[in-house]
């Protein structure tokens, strides 16, 4: 595959936030200049901020998928993972949808490749959880919720309702808070319908061996989110970890026994393994660039994202965490820096100002530090759907109708069936294959 008309090719792999946000701004400042080629196993970039509300059945999983030639208008997307890259030939291969090995040849290289699902040696966690990375991972997780609610209406054994009642969220940060706060709110409803449970029946775990939820971020933040979780009954467990999975349920550090039928995984994440295969500098797995996004001794070849370890120029000393703001922003920078490469601006280094934090805790509660500002309930909710309609590029106006449609009627509580228990094992999401696309972690 070559350039056409002889124009140098621009090469980026993932379309999460850093690469989406990488090919949109690069088809503006470049135009007509260079081939810009976007490889990513989806034809689509997934707004990871909202995939809670997808799984909680707030909105419809399109909402949240923005496709990819729509979206990079002048930008040539082709669908395929990348299995190897060539540094000395400038070459990149890639598998096809139809596992057909194609290479792809490059004068600039943009590696946004994103983070896979975090897999610890836990005993039964890769059999027996299911992450939350992906929109197939979204749409399993409301089927089985719905279906747990429903088989525990059906059996007539009191211990198997309760198990089927039970459910356990490992991890508080940023994801598992949102994850166990709209899944509550979900099954509580389910329930109610369902004359053999009832929402009294409903038991839902947050565990993490930090000693707060939303370890990560501003403890103001913390105390709001635990505050809103504990009112409605979440039994929140800090400094407590996972000892043993199982069918029957999961063993807690203490020795305490959870008999349940669902354990969701929302540790964390972890580079994608494509860069270890590099023989590149890596720090904490991460790609190591200089201020410029740009990779040591290959001045062709860039990176950002949850994949590249980023110098924080606010912190010295640091590199910066893996969110989704850090991504978009490094994206929109990488690409001014590409363009420059080719004679079109300056270079520039990446700086970032912390524009806050925000966190959807289900319902009307929400807590949200908008340039430092502290907000919970109703005023943090309409930050954190307002700030989520600005950063989102597409399907705007179906969100909002969404959002307006859940407050004015209920939910439509169907399974639809459409994917498989074994394909969202952690054992399958842990591996890059299973996991579509850049997905930087969506935090802000």
């Amino acid at each position: 595959m070559t350039g056409p008309r002889g124009r140098r090719r621009v090469v980026i792999i993932g379309a999460g936030f850093a690469g989406f946000h990488a090919a949109w701004r690069l088809s503006r400042l470049a135009r007509g200049a260079v081939e810009i080629v976007l490889v990513n196993p989806t034809d689509y970039f997934l707004y990871l901020p909202l995939l809670p509300e997808v799984a909680a059945g707030i909105l419809e999983p399109r909402r949240v998928a923005v496709p990819l030639t729509a979206g990079c208008p002048g930008v040539r997307y082709v669908p395929g993972t990348v299995s190897d890259i060539d540094l000395a030939a400038r070459q990149v291969a890639f598998l096809d949808p139809e596992d057909a090995h194609r290479t792809l040849n490059y004068d600039r290289l943009v590696l946004t490749v994103g983070s896979v699902n975090k897999l610890l040696p836990i005993p039964g966690i890769a059999e027996h959880a299911h992450g939350f990375r992906s929109m197939a991972e979204a749409l399993y997780l409301r089927d089985h919720l719905l279906r747990q609610i429903e088989l525990a209406n059906a059996t007539d054994d009191a211990d198997e309702r309760a198990a089927r009642c039970t459910f356990v969220v490992v991890g508080a940060g940023y994801t598992g808070t949102e994850v166990a706060a709209n899944g509550q709110l979900l099954t509580r409803d389910a329930a109610d319908r369902c004359p053999g449970v009832g929402g009294r029946l409903i038991r839902w775990f947050l565990v993490d061996v930090a000693p707060r939820v939303l370890p990560g971020l501003d403890s103001q933040l913390s105390v709001t989110a635990h505050r809103v979780l504990a009112a409605r009954g979440m039994e929140i467990r800090t400094e407590t970890t996972v000892e043993e999975a199982s069918h029957q349920g999961v063993r807690l550090s203490g020795g305490e026994f959870v008999p349940t039928r669902s354990l969701i995984w929302c540790v964390g994440v972890r580079p994608d393994p494509l860069i270890e295969g590099l023989g590149l500098p890596t720090l904490k797995g991460r790609l190591v660039v200089d201020e410029y996004l740009t990779v040591p001794g290959h001045p062709e070849v860039h990176a950002c994202g949850d994949a590249a370890a980023v110098p924080d120029l606010t912190r010295p000393g640091e590199i910066t965490p893996m969110t989704a703001q850090h991504a978009q922003r490094q994206g929109k920078c990488v690409a001014h820096n590409v363009a420059a490469s080719f004679g079109r601006g300056r270079r520039r280094p990446y700086k970032h100002r912390d524009l806050g934090f925000v966190v959807d805790l289900g319902g009307a509660q929400a807590a949200a530090n908008p340039l430092g500002i502290p907000l919970s309930g109703v005023p943090a909710k309409v930050v954190t759907r307002g700030y989520h309609l600005l950063a989102i590029p597409a399907n705007r106006v179906r969100i909002a109708s969404d959002w307006l449609l859940d407050a004015v009627l209920s939910r439509q509580m169907v399974q639809l069936g459409l994917i498989p228990g074994a394909a969202v094992r952690l054992a399958a999401t842990a591996d890059r294959s299973a996991v579509p696309g850049s997905a930087d972690r969506a935090a802000g």
